[in-house]
């Protein structure tokens, strides 16, 4: 069964920038669309970036423009570059397909940007 985990969270000042990872086993990448959620306590879980099998990002507005999601077939990896971050961006980034499949929630990584 297929699984993805997240790294590359953190504490950072506002303005700053980070980058996620999801390592996903498998063929993932081929087979499926993949996005960037994110989770605040007490909300539902947000879809802030995905990328076709073909490489097409979207974006929701919140963060166009401010992140940018690619991948690296060779390495069955997408990262997320998140920059200018806001303290509003503080959250649980999960990767998943997109649609998302139950299964495939991992732990997620923090990221906490300080005002």
């Amino acid at each position: 069964q297929a699984q993805l985990m997240e790294s590359g969270g953190g504490l950072v000042q506002t303005g700053g920038s980070l980058r996620l990872s999801c390592e996903a086993s498998r063929n993932v990448l081929a087979k499926y669309f993949l996005g960037w959620y994110r989770q605040t306590p007490g909300n539902q879980r947000e879809l802030v970036a995905s990328i076709t099998n073909r490489g097409i990002p979207t974006y929701t507005d919140a963060v166009k423009g401010r992140f940018t999601i690619s991948r690296d077939v060779s390495k069955n990896t997408v990262y997320l570059q998140m920059d200018s971050l806001k303290p509003e961006d503080s959250a649980v980034y999960y990767c998943n397909s997109n649609p998302p499949i139950r299964q495939y929630w991992g732990q997620g990584t923090q990221v906490t940007v300080s005002s």
